[in-house]
């Protein structure tokens, strides 16, 4: 099928489904993934070889536009609120669900320590494409946000897809060379710090540029998309050298946009949110392109099961980053199951170890594809749910608990 037919149907066929999904109280991210399913080469096959040979690029950049319009909605100083909490939710759920798929793995999967690494690497990130628009609706309704919970649980959740990113790379290094290597041990850290660092001052001097120069919004989307295809450009030529995150340096690029110029963020988030209309489509419909449905139904038990345990590793290591918190039992129950939902990194590096030619890359996309039809909906549904229940209103004008 012609380039410009295939993407017609795509875009046509995802927005019809994801609006009958909404219809029925479900994230529209789910019909996309099940249209790619149906249009991929292993149903109907009517998907454009050329835009299947871009789809890894097509999936980058909608993962950067997702996080790039996290962080300009990302209050850091709501965020110091949670103190020890909102820098725990970083990293030790994401560990918490890697060693358990590192066990889970081992012992029902019976894959290989380093491969069952992997899967946890691809597996214990949060999505940005459900949690986000949910926590910036809780800010605009004033829903937990007297405790900062709406940002705490989007850093987190932004940080944390961030910290499982690099671990995935550097693993998928080790699978690759055959041989595990303890450069991780600071590869990681370093990546965090040049990743933050490089963000910070960029985004200083960008909000100096566009407080000098009176530019239109439309040009600075422009200007904000084309430095963060820098900074991961950047990632990728350097990587052998110097360990180094470029995604991370877009969030806190955006974060310092917010924190110095929160007028221009709050113009900017609203473009990036139209632009993420098109990019949702193309990520999860192509994720879901790539995967071998009748793979996927010979195996899809077993790894249901084995998702279902590592949820359980997930939550708990989540109620270890609150359980010293100023929040109450009601308000860590919210954030248990509000940092459940997976899909965009899922989609986005999901089938990488496949492409790569790893002995797991086949159960890692089918893992990640399951994971986002099962804790997708359901994280978002009872996200939806019970945080009117579990959380305290605060009036946006004066701050006040209603």
């Amino acid at each position: 099928m012609h380039f410009l037919t295939s993407l017609a149907v795509i875009c046509l066929s995802a927005l019809l489904l994801g609006s009958i999904c909404s219809k029925i109280k479900l994230p529209p991210l789910l019909g996309m993934l099940i249209i790619g399913i149906v249009l991929g080469p292993y149903v109907l096959d009517l998907i454009s070889p050329s835009i299947l040979g871009i789809s890894a690029d097509l999936r980058e950049l909608a993962l950067i536009i997702i996080l790039t319009r996290a962080g300009l909605n990302l209050n850091l100083k709501d965020l110091k609120k949670n103190g020890i909490s909102a820098v725990l939710l970083c990293f030790l759920p994401a560990t918490a669900e890697i060693l358990g798929y590192v066990l889970l793995g081992s012992l029902i999967l019976r894959l290989p320590v380093l491969d069952s690494a992997i899967l946890g690497s691809v597996m214990a990130a949060v999505s940005p494409a459900v949690v986000v628009p949910r926590m910036l609706k809780l800010k605009e309704t004033g829903y937990g946000t007297d405790k900062g919970i709406p940002d705490m649980i989007m850093t987190g959740a932004s940080a944390d897809d961030v910290f499982v990113i690099v671990l995935f790379t550097s693993l998928t290094a080790m699978s690759t060379g055959g041989t595990f290597s303890w450069n991780i041990v600071w590869q990681v850290p370093v990546s965090i710090i040049l990743g933050i660092g490089a963000g910070i001052a960029i985004g200083l001097l960008f909000v100096l540029f566009v407080k000098r120069f009176h530019i239109r919004d439309s040009i600075k989307v422009i200007l904000i998309l084309s430095i963060a295809f820098l900074f991961v450009a950047l990632e990728n030529a350097i990587e052998e050298w110097v360990p180094y995150s470029g995604l991370l340096s877009v969030i806190s690029f955006g974060a310092v946009v917010f924190a110095k110029h929160e007028v221009c963020a709050k113009r900017l988030s609203g473009k990036f949110s139209r632009l993420w209309v098109f990019a949702e489509i193309l990520l999860f419909v192509l994720v879901g392109a790539e995967v071998n449905i009748g793979y996927a139904l010979n195996n899809c038990g077993i790894i249901i099961c084995v998702i279902i345990l590592a949820l359980v590793f997930r939550m708990a290591g989540v109620f270890l980053c609150v359980a010293f918190s100023k929040l109450n039992m009601k308000e860590r129950l919210f954030c248990m199951i509000a940092y459940s939902p997976k899909a965009t990194v899922q989609a986005a590096i999901g089938a990488v170890p496949l492409a790569m030619g790893l002995a797991c890359g086949q159960i890692v996309l089918t893992a990640a594809v399951l994971a986002i039809l099962i804790t997708a909906p359901v994280g978002a549904f009872l996200s939806d749910l019970t945080y009117k229940k579990l959380l305290t209103k605060t009036t946006v004008s004066d701050g006040v608990p209603c």
